[in-house]
Formats: C-alpha cells, structure tokens, sequence
C-alpha cells in the first residue's frame, strides 16, 4: 500500500525533528525543505499528497512560496505552520486556499488531526457513516413496519434521505443495502397509501370537512401556508419547482443556508402525482373534480390537445376570490435562463405587489431530458449524480439569483413543489381495448383496460378521489414503488427506453411526499 508522502518546509526543521519521526511512525514518509525555494524545486520533481510550510522563513516568504507552489500544483493541500498571529497573515493565507492554519508551538496530535482532516476525511466520514447506518438498519427496518400514520411515513422518509446523503460517497455495500431498504419502504408506503388514501379525500368533503382526519395536501397550501404569511403583512415570493424532490431541497439548501434561515416541512401531494392534477390543485385550492366542476373552463381534460398547465393564473385568482381576498399578484412561467433574468429585472415593480408566483420548470425538463438523452442519462446515471446536476444547475441558474436579491430586499419565500419522481425499472403491462389512453407511465386513465389489479391501485370511482371522470366508465390506475406502465405492443424496446428513468404520476415517497420551505431572509 502506498503511502501518503509529505513535504515539510521549516528554516528550522531540525527543531522539528520528534515530529517528523512521529509521522514517520505512523506510516507517512516525509520529505523537508529549509527555504521556499528548495522546496519549489522539490515539488516541480516530487507529486506530494501535503506539504507543511513555515511562513517566516529567508528568502522568499512562506505566502509567495505558497502562491508558486499553487501554480505548479494547484489541488496539493498546503498547511501553513507559523509563529505569526498576526490577523493580516491570517487573512492573506485563507485568501490563497490553505487547507489549515497552525500557530507554533503544534503538538504531534495537533499535526495528525490536520493530516486526517485533508488526506483521509472522506475514508473516516465514510467509514463512521457505513458503521452508523448498520447500527440504524434494524431500528429503520422496524420503523418501516411500525409506519401506522402519514407522519409516521414523513419521518421514516426524511431519515432515509439523511442516509441516502450521508452514504452517497461511500462505495462500499451500505449503499445498496439502503437501496434496497428504500424499495421495502416504498412496497410498505404504497399499501399504506391505498389503505388510507381514500379515508383522506372523504375528510376533504365540504361538507363535512375533517381535516385531523388526513395530511395535509395539494390544496392546502394556500390556505396554510401562503394566506397567513399576507395576513402578517408579509410580500411573499411563492417559487414552485416543478418535480422537485425532498433529497434535491436538502443539497440544494446548503447554497442558501447563508442568505435565509429557514422552516421545513414535508406534506403531501394528491394522485396522481402529476403537475395538471397537484400543481392545478396547489393553486386554486380545489381538488381536480372540483375545479372541472366549478370552473370547467380551466380544466383541461388528459384527451384534449390544449396545454394542461396554461390556466395556472386564473386558478391563482379564483382561489384569492373564493377567501375574499383582495391581495396583488403576479405570475410567472420561467422556462429558460432568459425568462429567468428578465425575472430579476422586473423585482422592484413585482415588490409593490402582495404575492408573486413563480413556477420554474427546469428541473421536470431535466428529467424528462435525461429519458430523451444518452448523453444526459450518462451524466445524471445515479440518484446521487442527478442530485448533483440538479445542484449544478441550481449554483449557476438565476433561481439562485433571484434569491439572494430577495434576500437583500428582506422578501419572505415560500419554495415548494407539485410532486417528486422516483427511478422506475419494473414494467407492468396495460393495454387499453378501446385504442384511448393517456401517455404517463405512472398513472392511466380509460373507459376499459387490461392489466393485473394486484400490481397496480385502482380507482374504479374516481370521483370518491375527487378526479374528472371524463366518461361515465373513465377508471384510474396508479402504479407503485419502480413500477411503469408499458404496452404489450413492442413490450422489449419499451422497456428497454425507459428503464432507468425518472417517472412521476405513481405513489412512492419520492413523488408523494414533498419539501415546502419558508425562507426568512437573514
């Protein structure tokens, strides 16, 4: 085994010697240099893993012998040891991206804590997380059985995205092991929901509303979250992020941890978990029967040619008139860089108005890219690379933007999402009789299909789940856990495209239980 090979460069090294053998000992080979420019010529010759380096040393300084060490390896972590306390040295050697700062006299302990945080914490970070998750695998294993309530299930789910984050760099067995811990949760989340979903939709009856009776869903954000922030006075800024999971939320909160504090919550998306029924329902504050009833010119039906989601707006407005509210809005469809910078423009007139809606649909785009695109599927090839092109995009996209000049104007957020996605891989066939059929692979409605009831959740009266009936005989199905529907008709190439992608429309934790977060500018 090789091992890690370390320069140390101190015009008084032979002081330093104890230390040295200490590293030595410990399986480090080590290199010294008594001045900057030695120890350049050493690293033009030598790839070091690490290099220890005086500040006050003759000759050239220890920051210009650090800024010519950069340039000949630029990713070597450097270590600056000195006498110095001087805040200005301090400030110059953070500035050129040392990996730590030790003030003389170090101890040994105190030179091998530094080594382990730069050379090996990703191996003990992993290391202690593998050993933690085995600890945790019978109590999740358990947790998953005892889920008798939907915040049972929320709890269950934020703990696995937790492990899920903590183990995705890690390449040992833990990772699958929690992968496979996550479909058992997803076959038990599923019978749970078919079990109970049904009870929810007649605690949403009007006119006998109990809500204790059920989560809270789609549409009730509005009403519980958005209208008590106006109350308040509040402008509030409502993002919602098209097909935006709650592992995307947790990577992506990092980024604005600097800008907002924030309050996180998980709730509940309606079947199916599509954006024209959860998005339509978010915004209006109705389920889909009821919007197709109350307003049937804003429902569009799945057999009509017409965009599904080009409605959002009026929908927005029935529901401020539907609680007398006489609040300012706006809404936006941001589907491309331009739209989004042209957003960040337009701020200081939005500002004047109560509530802006902005509805970005990047990260639904990317995914449906990524079923169209090789080259996409080969970036985003694991649920930890799609959370990283999600992140990527996020970093350098005017979403971001847009929220640190929302926070320098003190602008409340609310960030949410109409539904998740899960990566589907086990086919089911259906096959519709009379030819009609809608396209998602997570849900099919139609007057007569063919497929295997025990694989998939049925509803044969869609209006007790407050879904349009678009004929007197329309039934529902929705796929669970990585299920997808495929056709008998070319069954082999079917499956073969679409395996391995990202679908929602089914019932998962994925799609169904979804991040809203209010921000408060810091």
């Amino acid at each position: 085994m090789r091992k890690d090979h370390l320069l140390w460069v101190d015009d008084e090294i032979d002081l330093l010697r104890p230390h040295i053998l200490f590293l030595k000992n410990k399986g480090y080979e080590v290199d010294t240099a008594t001045n900057g420019m030695d120890a350049l010529d050493k690293c033009r010759n030598t790839d070091y893993d690490l290099i220890f380096l005086d500040e006050n040393m003759p000759g050239i300084s220890g920051l210009e012998t650090l800024a010519q060490i950069k340039e000949i390896s630029p990713s070597i972590p450097v270590i600056m040891i000195t006498k110095s306390e001087e805040e200005n040295i301090m400030d110059m050697a953070i500035g050129s991206k040392i990996a730590d700062y030790l003030i003389k006299p170090v101890n040994p302990n105190q030179i091998l804590l530094s080594l382990k945080k730069n050379l090996h914490r990703k191996d003990i970070v992993s290391g202690v997380a593998q050993t933690a998750y085995q600890q945790n695998f019978g109590k999740i294993g358990m947790q998953i059985n005892d889920s008798l309530t939907m915040s049972d299930w929320i709890e269950l789910y934020r703990r696995l995205v937790y492990w899920e984050l903590e183990l995705e760099s890690s390449d040992s067995s833990m990772g699958e092991m929690l992968s496979m811990q996550k479909t058992d949760a997803n076959n038990s989340f599923g019978k749970f929901v078919k079990r109970n979903y049904l009870d929810w939709m007649a605690a949403m009856n009007p006119k006998n509303p109990k809500e204790e009776n059920r989560p809270m869903m789609s549409p009730d954000v509005m009403k519980k979250t958005i209208f008590p922030l106006l109350d308040q006075g509040e402008k509030v800024f409502f993002l919602v992020l098209d097909n935006f999971r709650y592992d995307q939320w947790r990577v992506i909160s990092e980024e604005i941890s600097d800008m907002f504090n924030y309050e996180e919550q998980l709730y509940v998306s309606i079947l199916p978990t599509a954006t024209q029924y959860a998005r339509n329902s978010i915004f209006s504050g109705l389920m889909p029967i009821q919007i197709a009833e109350m307003f049937p010119e804003l429902w569009v039906d799945e057999d009509e040619e017409e965009n599904k989601n080009l409605n959002e707006a009026p929908l927005i407005k029935t529901c401020l008139d539907r609680f007398r509210r006489e609040n300012s809005f706006s809404y936006h469809k941001i589907n491309d860089v331009a739209n989004g910078e042209k957003l960040i423009h337009q701020i200081p007139q939005l500002v004047k108005n109560d509530l802006n809606v902005v509805v970005y649909n990047f990260i639904d785009m990317l995914s449906h890219t990524r079923t169209e695109s090789k080259m996409i599927r080969e970036l985003a090839s694991t649920e930890a690379a799609y959370r990283s092109l999600t992140l990527s995009w996020f970093k350098h996209s005017p979403l971001r933007d847009l929220l640190k000049e929302l926070a320098a104007r003190k602008i409340r957020v609310v960030i949410t999402t109409d539904h998740g996605s899960i990566r589907v891989d086990n086919p089911i066939k259906v096959q519709a009789n009379n030819g009609e059929i809608n396209s998602n692979l997570r849900y099919k409605l139609s007057r007569n299909m063919t497929y295997n009831s025990k694989q998939v959740y049925e509803l044969n009266r869609p209006q007790e789940a407050f879904l349009p009936c678009p004929n007197v005989s329309t039934k529902y199905i929705i796929a669970t856990n990585k299920d997808f529907f495929a056709y008998p008709n070319n069954f082999n190439y079917y499956v073969s495209y679409y395996a391995n992608t990202f679908q929602h429309g089914g019932i998962s934790m994925e799609e169904m239980i979804i991040p809203l977060i209010t921000l408060k500018a810091k």
